[in-house]
């Protein structure tokens, strides 16, 4: 389908200009696409659990993997972990420098480090001189739960001006010692204290930004207060990568990541779920047909749309702009009407309602892989309705 952005200017988002990065084979910064990123929670040492639990935060399309490494077990790991991953991963280094001389040795693809506690500027460039060694890229990574002393004393509590003058004290001992493979987050589990801080640094400094409301809490709310958060400064064009926190399965930071960048328009992976929340109109179960329909098409990479709406009110509407759209409102309960790409296709009912509808997505996302695959020479639009039909006919 268009991309109804380009016919759209109040749709647009102008982002930063930063300069770019690498994190391992991931390019961080500048036009590259805004990443995505989530933490291991199992521990270091145990390289099976740690490499199982990378595998499916991969297959969940994490861009970057973060693993914790507070330890010499956890360093000594990390090794085999980096050898086994597919996607780069962060060391993240607390207390003690010689964890991100280690890691840095051990494959990691970028070192992040805590101003707070990480120790002295001696000691931060041992762990630098390490990235360069070995070329790792660095985060700055402040946090308001663990600022420095001397800045909670001088401000009298975490505030967006302290974040940001530890953000960039920091950032001047890595360019001082001409290392500029870096970016900064400045995070918070205050939502108003985390966006504040980040527009500060934006002006501040061109580096790329990570993005994250520390500590956003469970499942539920922390979602709503990460995408008030990230939202509003993905909406201003502030950010780079972006790390969802919430106390929950870390496959669930990158769903949601990729759901607010989807609702962006930032970025798009898998299919696009517009549903009504229904109803007495719905000729159909809309919720449970929605949540079946989300589970069966969670193996779906290829970005794509799908409208389910439970009636003839906005079905038609919603239908004209998403590549596969089923509408109630037909002859009975559980019948309706199929539309694909816009255009009414077929009535459809009965109990095979759901894995009817996935087979037409998957068919449809088919087709645009092939057209991918094909590019500069595109799928005609033949094999399109050949594909669609074929799932039609079955």
């Amino acid at each position: 389908m268009q991309d109804h952005r380009s016919v759209r200017p109040w749709r647009m988002i102008d982002r930063r200009l930063s300069r770019k990065i690498r994190v391992g084979s991931v390019e961080v910064g500048g036009d590259a696409p805004i990443s995505v990123q989530s933490m291991t929670n199992t521990l270091t040492s145990d390289a099976n659990a740690t490499i199982g639990q990378i595998r499916e935060l991969e297959e969940a399309g994490a861009d970057i993997v973060r693993v914790s490494c507070p330890d010499e077990d956890s360093t000594a790991a990390f090794k085999t972990i980096a050898r086994a991953a597919k996607v780069p991963l962060v060391a993240d280094i607390h207390f003690h420098y010689k964890r991100g001389i280690e890691a840095a040795k051990a494959g990691a693809a970028c070192l992040r480090i805590n101003p707070g506690n990480i120790g002295s500027k001696s000691r931060v460039a041992e762990v630098v001189q390490a990235a360069r060694d070995y070329g790792c890229s660095m985060r700055i990574g402040v946090n308001a739960g663990s600022l420095e002393p001397y800045l909670l004393e001088k401000y009298g509590e975490p505030c967006p001006e302290a974040m940001v003058e530890s953000a960039l004290f920091h950032a001047d001992i890595l360019r001082d010692l001409d290392f500029h493979e870096f970016k900064i987050s400045v995070k918070a589990s205050d939502p108003f204290l985390t966006v504040a801080a980040y527009q500060q640094l934006a002006e501040a400094i061109d580096c790329p930004l990570h993005l994250g409301v520390t500590e956003a809490g469970p499942t539920r709310s922390g979602t709503v207060k990460s995408s008030i958060g990230l939202g509003s400064m993905l909406w201003a064009g502030i950010g780079d990568t972006i790390r969802v926190s919430l106390a929950a399965d870390p496959v669930e930071e990158i769903k949601v990541g990729f759901d607010i960048l989807k609702s962006l328009g930032l970025r798009h992976r898998g299919v696009n779920i517009i549903a009504c929340p229904s109803c007495a109109r719905q000729g159909f179960n809309v919720i449970e047909t929605v949540g079946r329909l989300e589970e069966r098409l969670a193996h779906i990479s290829t970005p794509l749309s799908l409208s389910i709406i439970g009636c003839v009110v906005n079905g038609p509407g919603e239908a004209l702009m998403t590549d596969v759209g089923f509408t109630g409102g037909g002859a009975g309960k559980g019948t309706g009407m199929v539309y694909l790409a816009g255009k009414v296709d077929h009535k459809l009912g009965g109990q095979d309602m759901v894995e009817h509808i996935a087979e037409l997505v998957e068919a449809r996302a088919a087709v645009i892989e092939a057209e991918r695959a094909a590019e500069p020479t595109p799928v005609s639009a033949l094999a399109t309705e050949t594909a669609l039909a074929h799932v039609v006919a079955a």
